[in-house]
């Protein structure tokens, strides 16, 4: 990986502001879908990053941006218990990454290894990608003319670039996009005449609801193993151990700090990010210093009223286009955890782990008991650990 500590502070400023770009996106679209302010979104993105910094040390390039697995739940949630009721069952989601974090500080790794071994992390990190591809599709076609001109831009970019330029092909691929929707006259420019120079985010006070503490807590489960597979895929895409150094129960910690941090201040609830961690990828950029400017410029962007606008009036259809880029990249990095691994898809249990992680994630299954229910990454994930767990090791039941 290149040392991006060679990068000048100018160089290091614009990559940082280019990985807000890739997060930003998925960060204010999750806020819209619930009712929540997506300045204060961008905000508590920030802040939540240079916290997980902080407690990891600031060892680990992950930037935290809104979760999509509490979508569904909040809005549940603010119908049963109001917007204020939810916040708290949303502060008490980090009580839940914090046993999880005394567990493995506890057990060691030992217990991770028992529960995720690449046989279950390798299609968990390669779900974060492939299930979000949809995402990204989505937005893309709604102009795929301008899609596939940011996405050929950020391409050309990344294999022909040299110097600052190679550094920055997701910048370069949304600038592209922008200049071509502008040439196609699809960008509203009225809000950004309109906005403020200056506009604090807008803050929820959180009301105490054992309803919605109760509610809500159970949703963490899924977010947190999706973590485990985040730490993961940065390890792959670094080639460095963060599950020992700055350690799991770190990340853990930092995570679910900045979920309740987020929650007190009136925000979703964030999470690690596929998308900036496809970026580090795509780059090579691995230096957390470059992922602490993307935080703070979150932060700046969020109360200047002009920027945030600006933001907002990137047509989704040139996200659409770097996200499918992104989105695979993070797929093969589960691939790469799998060859790595040496795993062996002979293997009759194996192939069984792999096969219905897979399908569960990729499907769209539902388990729902009650108000709980759990889909997507976080049921697959589980489907995955609880087959490691029952299933006979025979190494020579071969298909």
């Amino acid at each position: 990986m290149e040392n991006t500590q060679r990068l000048n502070p100018v160089q290091k400023t614009v990559v940082g502001v280019q990985f807000l770009f890739v997060a930003f996106g998925a960060t204010v679209l999750v806020p819209l879908l619930v009712g929540l302010d997506p300045s204060t979104a961008l905000f508590t993105a920030g802040v939540g990053t240079l916290i997980f910094h902080l407690i990891t040390k600031g060892k680990v390039p992950l930037f935290l941006g809104s979760s999509f697995a509490f979508i569904a739940p909040i809005i549940k949630a603010t119908e049963l218990y109001g917007m204020a009721g939810t916040m708290s069952g949303l502060i008490a989601v980090g009580a839940v990454y914090a046993i999880m974090s005394w567990l493995v500080k506890w057990k060691g790794l030992q217990l991770i290894n028992r529960l995720f071994p690449p046989v279950v992390i390798g299609p968990v990190i390669i779900l974060i990608g492939l299930s979000l591809a949809g995402a990204g599709v989505d937005m893309a076609k709604s102009n795929w003319s301008i899609a596939l001109i940011a996405l050929a831009t950020a391409v050309l970019v990344t294999m022909l670039g040299k110097g600052l330029l190679k550094l920055i092909p997701i910048f370069m691929g949304i600038i592209a996009g922008y200049i071509a929707s502008a040439c196609f006259g699809i960008i509203d420019y009225e809000p950004i005449k309109e906005a403020a120079w200056f506009a604090f985010p807008k803050l929820v006070k959180p009301e105490f609801s054992w309803g919605a503490i109760v509610f809500m807590t159970p949703v963490a489960i899924a977010p947190v193993i999706e973590h485990i597979g985040g730490v993961y895929a940065i390890n792959g895409v670094t080639g460095k151990d963060f599950i020992k150094d700055p350690g799991l129960h770190r990340t853990l910690l930092g995570d679910g700090v900045a979920c309740s941090v987020a929650g007190f201040i009136g925000g979703p609830p964030v999470t690690t990010y596929a998308e900036v961690t496809g970026a580090i990828s795509l780059t090579k950029i691995t230096d957390p210093v470059v992922i602490r400017i993307a935080a703070v410029a979150g932060i700046l962007f969020s109360v200047v009223g002009k920027v945030s606008a600006v933001l907002k009036s990137i047509p989704e259809s040139v996200l659409g286009g770097i996200m499918m880029l992104l989105f695979g990249t993070i797929a093969s990095v589960g691939i790469s955890t799998l060859v790595n691994a040496k795993t062996d898809m002979g293997n009759t249990r194996n192939l069984i782990i792999v096969s219905l992680t897979l399908t569960f994630g990729i499907g769209g299954a539902i388990f729902q008991v009650g108000e709980f229910s759990m889909t997507g990454i976080g049921l697959a994930a589980v489907i995955g650990v609880v087959l490691n767990l029952i299933l006979p090791n025979r190494e020579k039941d071969q298909v």
